[in-house]
């Protein structure tokens, strides 16, 4: 298995979050006023948020959305989030 830099594992971090969020949303599709649910639905959304700012102020924007473009368009000055690197 291949060793991951830091900002390879900050994004598989992202997409384990991410995958939980999915799964989560399915379950409360089912399940709308399960108290676990909800509650490990906020978690996993609030550690996405914080994932996701971590990323964005090390490494740049993850969507063209978060670029903020006041000096430049940095959504093409640097790698795309799923180029390795």
């Amino acid at each position: 298995m291949p060793v991951l830099n830091d900002k390879q594992k900050l994004m598989r971090k992202l997409q384990q979050s991410c995958f939980a969020l999915a799964e989560a949303n399915l379950y409360l599709d089912s399940h709308p006023t399960c108290k676990m649910g909800l509650e490990y639905f906020r978690r996993h959304k609030a550690e996405k948020e914080a994932i996701e700012k971590e990323y964005t102020e090390k490494y740049g924007p993850l969507t063209a959305v978060q670029s903020d473009g006041t000096k430049k368009w940095e959504w093409v000055a640097m790698p795309f989030p799923w180029e390795r690197g």
